[in-house]
């Protein structure tokens, strides 16, 4: 059993380090002072690098890289900024996702690729009004029609949705048969009857676009159907689910070093009654805590990292409750550390000339993709009183 990354893994983490040191930080204030502009020079420079395409593989122009070096990648990048963390992981992980499994070759070439690229903007929908982490409640609906689909409804929350060059669509083709009955749908910007709505402004997590996107009777061609049979779409949804909630615990951690950095330079010069904040006990106690949960979620989340890569590879079961474990415990992990820094900082934690109450701000919106918190405790407690799952020793 391993507890340290490899030599290839600490090389990828300070190449990625360096670039969002470099690209990112100096324009972190700005995105969020500037939520209804996309960062598009922050955006182009970043993604020439290439590391969009990290989790696919090199005959798409990937970095085929494993699930714990994908974890360093969505670490540093949320270090930086949640919002602008957010925009590149739609691209790279749930805008791409179904494409790349089921897309053709024109689809792959023309959309999948240059998407991977930063060249074009994917992104997936699933909520409504009424759904969210209840896909089974989806409304949108797919009616078979002679060469292809007709799609209706309106998705809402969507990340880079405004802006989106292309969409997967999660819709309702069997009613009747609620979450058994869903499938993707691909629709590209162009299509007649495919517009966006309103534009939602976020208390937190800026630098993406989010808002409704609007299907009135859009049709889409049978090979933008994206699925093997219909009615496999919510399978084939729980096969990326545990890699967007493993992200998600990710992108907490990154705001909590991030978060604990600057307490940590603050309580060396803030003095108080003739010595630093540092040097009480209390303002320490802060720092041992918040240490404490930011190791122990870095633990679950590499551990899940890997029990994910067992599974693609025949070796392990489906990590689902770990999954779930691990985006619950790293997110409430990180609303208490961003509540604790912004006590040290004190008043000046409530001024936006500070970090800590950005850091509040984006912590927030994190506790709601990839199942609410309160979803979570709920089914990983039904699991277990129903004897479908324990925790493994």
């Amino acid at each position: 059993m391993e507890f340290q990354l490899t030599e290839e893994q600490e090389f990828f983490r300070q190449t990625v380090a360096d670039a969002v040191d470099r690209i990112i930080m100096p324009k972190v204030e700005d995105i969020d002072e500037h939520p209804d502009d996309f960062p598009w020079d922050v955006w182009n420079e970043f993604t020439s690098l290439g590391y969009l395409g990290l989790r696919y593989p090199e005959d798409v122009g990937g970095m085929d890289v494993d699930t714990v070096t994908a974890q360093l990648f969505y670490q540093e990048l949320a270090r930086a900024s949640c919002g602008f963390a957010m925009a590149v992981t739609m691209n790279m992980l749930m805008g791409t996702y179904f494409l790349h499994r089921f897309g053709n070759e024109d689809i792959i070439n023309r959309l999948m690729i240059p998407a991977i690229q930063g060249k074009k903007i994917g992104v997936i929908c699933f909520t409504e009004d009424q759904s969210g982490t209840d896909v089974g409640a989806t409304r949108t609906s797919a009616t078979k029609v002679d060469g292809g689909w007709v799609i209706n409804g309106t998705k809402n929350w969507i990340t880079n949705g405004p802006i989106c060059d292309f969409c997967t669509v999660i819709c309702q083709t069997d009613p009747s048969k609620g979450a058994r009955g869903l499938d993707f749908f691909l629709i590209e910007k162009g299509f007649e009857g495919f517009s966006h709505g309103q534009i939602l402004h976020k208390l937190g997590a800026q630098g993406p676009i989010t808002g409704e996107l609007i299907f009135d009777n859009v049709f889409v061609p049978e090979d933008h159907f994206l699925g093997d049979e219909v009615g496999r779409g919510a399978q084939h949804l729980t096969d990326i689910l545990n890699e967007v909630r493993c992200m998600t615990a990710s992108q907490a951690i990154g705001i909590t070093v991030t978060a604990l950095k600057d307490a940590l330079e603050y309580a060396r010069a803030r003095k108080a009654f003739g010595r630093t904040i540092g040097e009480y006990q209390l303002i320490r106690e802060k720092f041992a805590r918040i240490a404490a949960h930011l190791e122990a979620a870095k633990l679950m989340v590499f551990r899940t990292a890997w029990m994910i890569d067992e599974e693609k590879a025949g070796r392990g079961p489906n990590p689902r409750e770990e999954a779930f474990l691990t985006k619950w415990f790293a997110c409430e992990m990180c609303m208490t550390a961003v509540d604790e820094v912004m006590r040290i900082y004190g008043g000046n934690g409530f001024a936006r000339e500070y970090g800590p109450q950005r850091y509040f701000r984006d912590a927030r919106f994190l506790l709601y993709g990839g199942g609410t918190q309160e979803i979570i405790r709920d089914f990983i407690g039904g699991q277990m009183v129903k004897g479908k799952w324990q925790p493994r020793l």
